[in-house]
Formats: C-alpha cells, sequence, structure tokens
C-alpha cells in the first residue's frame, strides 16, 4: 500500500454512526471510516458521542442531538470542530451539507464534500453554485452520475456509488408472502403508492421508515393511516436486524418514487438479501438495477402490479451476486482513497 493517509470523515451530527434506525446516510460513512481504518489510513471520524468506530472517534454532542434537526447551531457547532483541526489531516471527507462545503473553504487542508441530496430543485442549485463561487478549492464527490446531471459544471471530483456491509445482510433465497416498503413517510418515497400498488395485487403490505418530522406525521396520518389494517401494516422506524428480516422474508421490495433520488440504499440492501426490487424509472435507479437481472424497472408504478411475475422469475443468488460486484464495500473505499489522493497532489 501506498503511505497511509490522515484522513478526517466528518458526518452528519444528527444520528448516530453507524445509526439505529434511519440514517442512510450515516451507514456509509460507518462503512467508509472502517474500512479506510481497516485498510491502515489514520483515520478520524467527527460524529455523535454514541458512535462506534474502528478509527478515532471525535465527538461535541455526547448522544446524538436528533430532536434538534433543523437548527443550525448543532451542525455549525460539530463542522467547525472537525475544521479547527484541519491541520492534523491529509484530507477531509465531508458528509453533513451545504454548510460543511461552505466552510471547506476556509481551511487549506483539502476537502472533498460528498454530495448526498439532489440537485434538481431551486435552493440546492443555487447554494452550490454559490460554493463553488465561494470556497473554489473544495471538490465534490457524487453517489450517481445521474445526480451530476442538473449542474455539470460544478467542480466535481468523482463519482463514487454508495456501499453496504454484505456481512449484516445475508441472502436468504426462499418465496416470500409480502411486499415490503422501506423509506421515511414522504410523497417522494412513495409508500402511498405502494400501497395502491398492493391494494390491486391483493397482496398484504409492510411499511417500514421514518415519521419523526412534522410533514412526515401529517403525510402518514392523511395517506397511510387510514389503510392501516386492511393488508397494510405500519412497523414503524425499525433496527437493522429488523429491516434485514423484513428485507429477507419479502416477496419483492416496492420502490416507487418519484423524484430524483441520487442513489437508494434500499435497493442494494434488499438485492443483497436475495429479494427483488421493482422500481420505477427515476433518478439513479437504472445506475442501481441491472434490469431484468437483479430487479425490474417500470416507467410508472402503476406498471409495478405488472411486474411481479417478472420480479418473481428472478434469481435470489444472482440478485446476491450482481451487488457483490458492484456495491461492496472494498470497490468504494478504494475508490474514495484515489479521490483522496488526486485532491492532496492538485493541492500540492
Amino acid at each position: 500500500m501506498a503511505d497511509p493517509l490522515r484522513v478526517a470523515v466528518l458526518s452528519p451530527v444528527w444520528f448516530a454512526v453507524p445509526p439505529t434506525g434511519y440514517g442512510g446516510i450515516e451507514l456509509v460513512v460507518s462503512l467508509l471510516a472502517d474500512g479506510l481504518a481497516e485498510a491502515g489510513h489514520d483515520v478520524t471520524l467527527f460524529a455523535s458521542g454514541d458512535s462506534l468506530t474502528k478509527g478515532k472517534l471525535s465527538a461535541v454532542y455526547p448522544t446524538a442531538p436528533s430532536e434538534l434537526i433543523g437548527r443550525a447551531m448543532p451542525d455549525l457547532r460539530h463542522t467547525l470542530a472537525c475544521y479547527d483541526r484541519a491541520h492534523e489531516f491529509d484530507v477531509i471527507n465531508d458528509h453533513t451539507g451545504m454548510l460543511g462545503a461552505a466552510l471547506g473553504g476556509l481551511v487549506d487542508t483539502p476537502v472533498l464534500h460528498t454530495v448526498h441530496g439532489p440537485l434538481d430543485v431551486p435552493e440546492p442549485q443555487e447554494v452550490y453554485g454559490r460554493i463553488a463561487r465561494v470556497a473554489t478549492e473544495v471538490g465534490l464527490i457524487s453517489i450517481s452520475e445521474n445526480q451530476r446531471l442538473p449542474m455539470p459544471d460544478l467542480p466535481w471530483a468523482a463519482t463514487i456509488p454508495n456501499a453496504i456491509d454484505l456481512s449484516i445482510y445475508p441472502c436468504k433465497p426462499h418465496p416470500g408472502e409480502y411486499l415490503l416498503f422501506l423509506g421515511r413517510m414522504s410523497p417522494d418515497k412513495g409508500a402511498h403508492r405502494a400501497i395502491a400498488v398492493a391494494m390491486e395485487l391483493g397482496i398484504p403490505l409492510k411499511i417500514a421508515g421514518k415519521r419523526r418530522e412534522v410533514k412526515e406525521r401529517q403525510y402518514f396520518a392523511e395517506f397511510i393511516e387510514p389503510h392501516i389494517g386492511h393488508g397494510v401494516e405500519y412497523m414503524g422506524e425499525v433496527t437493522h436486524g429488523k429491516k434485514v428480516e423484513l428485507l429477507q422474508d419479502a416477496r419483492a421490495t416496492l420502490f416507487p418514487i418519484e423524484w430524483e433520488e441520487p442513489f437508494g440504499l434500499v435497493m442494494i440492501e434488499s438485492m443483497a438479501c436475495g429479494t427483488p426490487v421493482i422500481a420505477t424509472r427515476h433518478g439513479a435507479v437504472p445506475e442501481v438495477i441491472e434490469d431484468g437481472l437483479s430487479g425490474i424497472i417500470v416507467d410508472h408504478y402503476k406498471h409495478m402490479v405488472g411486474a411481479l411475475e417478472a420480479a418473481d422469475a428472478l434469481d435470489p443468488i444472482e440478485c446476491r451476486r450482481y451487488v457483490e460486484e458492484r456495491f461492496a464495500p472494498e470497490r468504494m473505499v478504494d475508490d474514495y482513497v484515489s479521490a483522496y489522493r488526486e485532491a492532496i497532489a492538485r493541492t500540492a
């Protein structure tokens, strides 16, 4: 291995790393930080104090301040704690959000900011455009090629798809009896569309996902709650172990999004467990699923009804093999290290 790097990985502060429930970004951050440490790099993870890591942990908050989501001060304190120590590192990889990307322009250490959100709406477009002009040395990492399309001229450094720890998603090939929806309670994610599909098919549907925020609770009360008990079961925000059980025992996972989702971790989690995904053709879906091999892609959620038979015919072992080839953590870590070294070389 080339000389080990001193890497700061800056996670969002709102959930522990790894998360006990909701927290797709935190799952990826945990896998990345641990993978870097296992590869021999000197890693400091900036996260809440209840986080676990194979690197060094630095925390401003003893426990994740989830109840303060949306407030600027926790995010600012947490981010500044990392950048205040910038001189200790060869590179900083920020996963926090637009504030972290902007503050990265204040330090001499190379900063790479991983963009986890969409860029097809006005506010992120405006802010990232300004960040590119103000924090000119901060490089951006996309998690899919589709994510870049609305703003191709930003200072992109690399595209690095997410990965999962395959050891905690065992494959269990057997026919399931229910459909599954995993995701936060949001119209974009489409739990209500999954309900419509399941009701038309006459197959039970299990739903698991976050509904902490006001808009999520409003959406749930209006579009989900009236259907509970009529073949629809809401499981709440489940632990990782329960999520894996739900994935393993499902007949198929429904992913009826209607937004430009930059990645969609649920899809590879499901395929790793041997459960095919039926997804709508939005965002990075065509980059994550190989249609007809690891899942079925449809142009409209109503077409999911007719796609179930094709999903049933897919080989669970092939679904698993596809994820092992495309979304293994070793690949993601290697990609990040390459991006880090290129950023360091540019700065030098």
